[in-house]
């Protein structure tokens, strides 16, 4: 009678298990339909004509496709000068962010570091409490980055979260590595360089993803610290296409009328969005193998 028990028991509990991974699928399934419905729905309009777009929706005649949208933007000094700065802060945001944040880790997942529980003190501090906007943008005054590149590129590129995912990294790692490289007289630079960076692959990528991903999407300090049109980035410049309805004069064409020049301005919405998007969906299929390993940083094994 026990060993019957046991077997209904097992079989009860597979008969849930299945229950519970047919509702997970279900619900990943829903979660992945919210998110593919508007970004087809975006992609499809940016190639539609503005008249069918408003009166049909969605079509897939080939008569009604158009890239006029893309051209336009291609052809309008103001996005293309928006995109070229925000790849170009971006990457310097991720740089700084990847050279400190690693070596701010790497120096706390040392045990014998003088003064170590100062410093985690000092960042688990400054990660909970800050001065807020305004103290900060004295200070970013007061060092001369006012209307500069850096400061887009400097506030805000160490994460103190960050440091703390490097140093579980760092601290997972075999202290045999760096003893045997000891031994055989290789100094800590050259531990680091030679033996821990490549190790560090994972985490590294993921800390990259995250600060290129950040800074790229990120258009409210861009709008405090940047007076000088030319120095605004894509998303700075998609906003007031979004939320102000701003689009350049020379984008639509003066001669057209005020429905079809909001006809046109819709159609380039569109366009805009899938220009500003196309960076982060290019870069992330190169970034997945490592995001999957690096993501999954203190947790339990």
């Amino acid at each position: 009678m026990k060993k019957r028990k046991h077997k209904t028991q097992l079989i009860n509990n597979s008969k849930i298990d299945r229950l519970l991974l047919f509702i997970n699928r279900i619900f990943l399934g829903l979660i992945v339909i919210c998110v593919t419905v508007p970004l087809i729905y975006v992609v499809l309009g940016s190639f539609l004509q503005p008249n069918v777009l408003l009166t049909r929706g969605i079509s897939f005649n080939p008569e009604h496709w158009t890239i006029d949208g893309y051209v336009r933007i291609f052809e309008d000094g103001t996005i293309m000068r928006g995109f070229l700065n925000s790849v170009f802060y971006a990457t310097g945001f991720t740089l700084v962010s990847i050279t400190f944040t690693v070596l701010a880790g790497y120096s706390l997942s040392i045990d014998d570091l003088v003064g170590k529980k100062i410093f985690t003190v000092y960042f688990l501090f400054a990660m909970f409490f800050n001065g807020g906007m305004i103290p900060t943008y004295l200070v970013v005054r007061s060092l001369g980055l006012v209307d500069t590149p850096w400061a887009i590129i400097l506030p805000g590129a160490i994460g103190i979260w960050n440091i703390i995912l490097a140093r579980t990294f760092f601290k997972g790692l075999p202290n045999e590595l760096k003893e045997a490289a000891r031994i055989d007289g290789a100094s800590d630079l050259r531990i680091f360089f030679s033996i821990i960076l490549p190790l560090s692959k994972p985490i590294i990528f993921v800390i990259a993803l995250f600060a290129f991903i950040g800074n790229w999407n990120s258009y409210f300090d861009a709008m405090i610290y940047l007076n000088d049109r030319s120095l605004y980035p894509l998303q700075l410049i998609l906003r007031e296409i979004l939320v102000q309805n701003e689009v350049q004069p020379g984008m639509i064409g003066d001669q057209l009328a005020r429905a079809e020049m909001q006809r046109i301005a819709e159609m380039i919405k569109y366009s805009s969005i899938v220009v500003a998007s196309l960076p982060l969906m290019i870069m992330y299929p190169f970034f997945q193998k490592y995001f999957e390993k690096g993501v999954m940083v203190g947790s339990l094994k």
